[in-house]
């Protein structure tokens, strides 16, 4: 019998926040990488490498991104992820997005603390039992991080068909100079964002929550037709 087709997988995949501690064996890792790895890519380039971490690995890094936090380290990243400055339109969007989040959390908006104490989550990977860390060669042009954005959601769709689940950490990047010391990285690598691997915990009020999408009428035109 046949697996779920694309537009399945894409269907159900969403970011989750809360994952149970069973193991993710090297070979699944391995695995996923591999077909993340077929995505497409100018010049067959394939840009971008991935550091999967488990057990001690995984929670050296994150030991050493909150110790980090907590020191008041500034933050380092080496690209801008967000249009700077934000547009009225996606500010509101951002924040919509980040309230509902907080809601299924049970945060108040006015609850600071509480979505600081949420938002550090994403340096402890949601605890999932698998990081991954993105990098990518600093030499590498605009249309290679394209190239990589394809093989992470190849990476999320091979994830997905083998009942595991994902959520992309781009805040990863505001200590990217941490990964990189902590990691040992070479010098040539720049990081890119993180990725949180696991079995998810659909108990968790947080896993209930979806974001929406725009309407066609939003996002697309036709011509010819």
């Amino acid at each position: 019998m046949s697996g779920p087709g694309a537009a399945a997988l894409l269907a159900r995949r969403r970011s989750v926040r809360a994952f149970t501690d069973r193991p993710v064996p090297r070979d699944a890792v391995a695995a996923i990488l591999a077909s993340a790895r077929q995505a497409p890519s100018g010049a067959n380039l394939q840009p971008g490498r991935f550091h999967a971490l488990t057990g001690a690995p995984l929670a050296d890094l994150s030991g050493a991104l909150l110790a980090a936090i907590a020191e008041g380290r500034p933050m380092v990243s080496e690209y801008s992820y967000f249009p700077q400055p934000m547009p009225a339109e996606l500010k509101a969007r951002q924040r919509a997005a980040g309230f509902a989040l907080y809601a299924a959390l049970g945060i108040e908006k006015r609850d600071l603390p509480g979505r600081r104490v949420q938002f550090e989550r994403n340096y402890r990977f949601f605890d999932a039992p698998v990081g991954i860390v993105m990098t990518i060669r600093r030499d590498m042009g605009s249309g290679c991080f394209m190239d990589l954005g394809m093989a992470l959601m190849a990476l999320m769709l091979a994830a997905e068909e083998q009942g595991l689940a994902t959520c992309g950490i781009g805040a990863l990047a505001n200590y990217g100079d941490l990964v990189h010391e902590v990691l040992e990285l070479p010098e040539e690598e720049m990081v890119v964002c993180g990725l949180a691997l696991g079995e998810a915990d659909m108990t968790a009020p947080v896993n209930g929550f979806r974001t929406e999408r725009d309407a066609e009428e939003v996002y697309a035109s036709f011509r010819g037709f």
